[in-house]
């Protein structure tokens, strides 16, 4: 319970009254756990229900023995195809087909035949399992999906980009190009590369011209003194003749 106490307070007559509440308010109660015997913790723990294993029934979970499935001979063909594949070809591109009809893909063959880029198929499973025991172990990730290979022994990048913009339905996901993996924007970065016959083109003309620059600048200090004693020859010759001119006349 709480109390109020209220204090008039009229100090003047002129001021009003002064009106003040104190409350006072009683203290909690507040109730401590008292800590159980000993013996009645020991009967607790004693007859506490501790249910019993859950038995899991057989075939429920997948067993942890792995079983190995070994390939048939189709498979080892497409692999060995593969191998032949990646040993000989310098342009390794994946491509995702997405709705592309026969007639479209035929046209596209046709394209890429003219530069001596083929087509090759293989399915996913296999590539991945081929990918997965070789050098070309990232390109895994990229085989999702329907997907075919374009591949060529050169490098003919801008051959293949040029018909890949004809086939919007093509996906270009990315390419192992001089055993280099690149990605769809570096595929499209090193066709914008200039061929490697312009390259040697420019290389040899530059080397011509610093050649020629040198010869140049060799041929010069000798041209340059030949050139200097020449005229000091010329100064000198007037003089000589000068000079023998007067001797003649004594001896005359």
């Amino acid at each position: 319970m709480s109390a109020t106490l209220c204090v008039k307070l009229q100090r003047n007559q002129g001021w009003l009254p002064l009106i003040q509440s104190v409350r006072h308010g009683s203290k909690a109660v507040t109730r401590h756990k008292k800590p159980v015997h000993i013996l009645k913790q020991k009967l607790i723990a004693v007859t506490q229900y501790i249910p019993p294993a859950r038995t899991v029934p057989p075939g429920a979970y997948p067993s942890e023995e792995k079983h190995v499935q070994e390939d048939n001979e189709f498979v080892l063909l497409l692999k060995k195809n593969l191998e032949e594949v990646f040993e000989e070809c310098k342009m390794i591109a994946v491509v995702q087909t997405n709705a592309c009809s026969v007639d479209d893909m035929l046209m596209l063959r046709h394209r890429l035949c003219k530069h001596s880029i083929k087509i090759r198929f293989f399915p996913n499973q296999v590539m991945r399992s081929f990918l997965s025991n070789s050098v070309y172990s990232n390109m895994a990730p990229l085989f999702i999906g329907p997907t075919v290979l374009f591949v060529s022994k050169e490098p003919k990048v801008k051959e293949m980009m040029s018909a890949l913009r004809v086939s919007p339905q093509m996906t270009l996901l990315g390419a192992c190009i001089d055993n280099t993996l690149l990605s769809s924007q570096g595929v499209v970065s090193y066709a914008k590369l200039p061929s490697l016959t312009v390259v040697q083109g420019e290389l040899v003309s530059g080397l011509t011209m610093l050649t020629s620059r040198t010869a140049f600048m060799l041929q010069r200090h000798p041209a340059h003194l030949s050139a200097l004693l020449q005229q000091y020859i010329k100064q000198q010759s007037p003089d000589d003749g000068a000079e023998a001119t007067p001797k003649a006349e004594e001896a005359s």
